[in-house]
C-alpha cells in the first residue's frame, strides 16, 4: 500500500486528511517541518501533502532539503489563496502540484490518487527498464539484444506451465540451453533433465531409447532397460532434432504425449508419463508436414508454444558480450589470465556472418586462445573464414559509403585473394596459380602490377 505523509501545523487538517485517505493508503502525519524530515528519514513516503506556511521550518525549507537529498517523494503543497506566488516557488523547487485552502475534499482526493498512480507507474517503468538493461543472462544463455530479451521473457512465462514447447532455430543458436532454462525455471528443477539427440540414434534403436525394453524383447536385449521417458520422471524430457524421427516412432511418440502413458518394447503394461516435454529442430517442420515427412497431428501436439531462437547475425550487438563471457570461461577453466581481443580482432568477429551461430563463435575463440602469443588475440589468431569475411565486408561497406570506387574495390579484393593463395602455398607461384585457377604467367603479371611482395 502506498504511504502518504501529511504535514500541517493544524491538527484539524491533519485529522481530516487522515480520515479522507483511510483505506486508500497508509497515512502518517507530522505537525512541522523537522518532524516531517525525521519521519521521511525513518520511512520514505510515496507522496507528501505539505503545508507551506508553518512555524519554524517552512514548507519551502522542507522542499529544498528533499530536493537536495535526491530520490524525493512526490510533493503536493497546500497553500492559502493569497500565497499562490509561494506555491509557484514550490513548483520550481520540485513540487508536483498544489491545492489552495480551503480545499474541496473530492478534488483533493482525486489529485492525491492521481499522483500516487503516476508515481507507481513511473517506478514500474524504471524497474522494467532497469531489469531489461541489467539482465544479460538467463541460465547459460547470454544476450542483451531485444531479440534475446523477447526469448528470455517467453521462456520465463512458459517455464511455470506444463505446455509442450517447440524450440526452433538454426544449428548452434542455443536450443538445448533454452530447454535447460525452461527446466531450471520450472516448478521442479530438482528433477532430471534428460536430453536425446534424435539425429544421433539409429532408427532401429530409437523406440527402445525413448520407451525402454524388456529382457528378451529383441536380439541383444539381455536385461530390462528403462527409456528416456521413464528416466525423465519428475523432470524434463528434451528431444533435439525431432524432425529426424522415423514415421513409426512419430506415431508412438504422439500416443505417449496424448495418453500420457508409454509401453516398453516387448511389454503391454502401461507406464504413466510424468515428464515435461520440450522438443527442438532446425528444420522447417511445416514444410515437412506438407511433404508428408512429419505427422501433422504430432506437429500440433508439440507446437503448443513455439519459441524461435534468433541466429547470431541478427543480434550482432550480443557478440562482444558473448566474446567476453567465453574468454572468461576459458580462463577460469585453464587457470590462465583471460585473453584480450585487439580492436581489429573484435571488429572481425563482429563483422562475420556466423553461419554456425554461437557454437561457431565459441569454437573460434577456443582456437584463438590456443594459438595466441601472449594475452592478446589478433586477427591472425582467428579462423581464416572469419578474417576473410571481415575484409570482404569492409570493402563492401567502403563501396556503399562512397569511400571506394568499384574498380578499386575489385582490385583490393583481387590482391587479398592472391596474397592468401601465395601465403597458403608458401609463395610457390605455380601452386598458387593452380589454386586460383589461372596460369602462372597471368599470376606473375598481377603480382608485378599490384606490387605484391613476400
Amino acid at each position: 500500500m502506498a504511504r502518504v505523509l501529511v504535514v500541517d501545523d493544524e491538527a484539524g487538517v491533519r485529522e481530516s486528511l487522515r480520515v479522507l485517505l483511510s483505506g486508500e493508503c497508509e497515512v502518517e502525519t507530522a505537525s512541522n517541518g523537522d518532524e516531517a524530515l525525521r519521519s521521511l528519514a525513518a520511512a520514505p513516503a510515496d507522496l507528501v501533502v505539505l503545508d507551506l506556511v508553518m512555524p519554524g521550518k517552512s514548507g519551502l525549507d522542507v522542499l529544498e532539503e528533499l530536493s537536495a537529498a535526491g530520490d524525493a517523494p512526490a510533493v503536493l503543497v497546500l497553500t492559502a489563496t493569497k500565497t499562490v506566488d509561494t506555491a509557484v516557488r514550490a513548483m520550481q523547487l520540485g513540487a508536483a502540484d498544489y491545492v489552495t485552502k480551503p480545499f474541496e475534499v473530492d478534488a483533493l482526493r482525486l489529485k492525491i490518487r492521481h499522483h500516487l498512480e503516476h508515481r507507481a507507474l513511473t517506478r514500474r517503468v524504471a524497474d522494467l527498464e532497469g531489469e531489461l538493461a541489467g539482465r544479460q543472462q538467463l541460465g547459460a544463455m547470454i544476450g542483451r539484444s531485444e531479440a534475446m530479451q523477447r526469448v528470455f521473457r517467453t521462456l520465463e512465462r512458459v517455464a511455470g506451465t506444463l505446455a509442450n514447447v517447440l524450440l526452433t532455430g538454426e544449428s548452434g543458436t542455443g536450443k538445448e540451453l533454452a530447454a535447460r532454462a525452461i527446466h531450471d525455471l520450472s516448478g521442479r528443477p530438482e528433477g532430471p533433465f534428460i536430453a536425446l539427440n534424435c539425429a544421433a540414434i539409429p532408427e532401429t534403436l530409437m523406440e527402445s531409447e525413448l520407451f525402454g525394453h524388456e529382457r528378451g524383447s529383441f536380439t541383444d536385449a539381455h536385461e530390462r532397460r528403462i527409456g528416456k521417458f521413464e528416466a525423465a520422471r519428475g523432470g524434463t524430457l528434451f528431444l533435439d532434432e525431432i524432425g529426424e524421427l522415423d514415421p513409426a516412432v512419430q506415431a508412438k511418440l504422439l500416443r505417449a504425449l496424448q495418453e500420457r502413458t508409454i509401453e516398453r518394447v516387448g511389454s503391454h503394461e502401461p507406464i504413466p508419463v510424468d515428464a515435461r516435454f520440450v522438443a527442438a529442430t532446425n528444420r522447417n517442420l511445416e514444410r515437412d508436414v506438407a511433404a508428408g515427412r512429419f505427422r501433422e497431428d504430432l506437429y500440433y501436439r508439440i507446437h503448443v508454444v513455439p519459441i524461435g531462437l534468433p541466429p547470431l547475425r541478427e543480434r550482432r550487438e550480443d557478440i562482444p558480450l558473448l566474446c567476453d563471457a567465453f574468454l572468461a570461461k576459458l580462463a577460469a577453466t585453464s587457470g590462465d589470465e583471460a585473453a584480450e581481443l585487439t580492436r581489429p580482432a573484435r571488429a572481425a568477429l563482429e563483422r562475420h556472418a556466423w553461419p554456425g551461430n554461437v557454437r561457431e563463435l565459441q569454437n573460434a575463440l577456443e582456437r584463438a586462445v590456443a594459438l595466441r602469443e601472449g594475452t592478446a588475440i589478433r586477427p591472425e589468431d582467428l579462423p581464416e573464414t572469419v578474417t576473410q569475411a571481415s575484409r570482404t565486408e569492409s570493402l563492401r561497406d567502403a563501396v556503399r559509403g562512397g569511400q571506394l570506387g568499384l574498380e578499386d574495390a575489385a582490385s583490393s579484393f583481387e590482391i587479398q585473394l592472391i596474397r592468401e593463395a601465395l601465403d597458403r602455398c608458401e609463395w610457390n607461384q605455380t601452386r598458387a596459380a593452380e589454386h586460383l585457377g589461372v596460369t602462372r604467367r597471368l599470376l606473375k603479371i598481377k603480382i608485378d602490377r599490384y606490387g605484391i611482395k613476400n
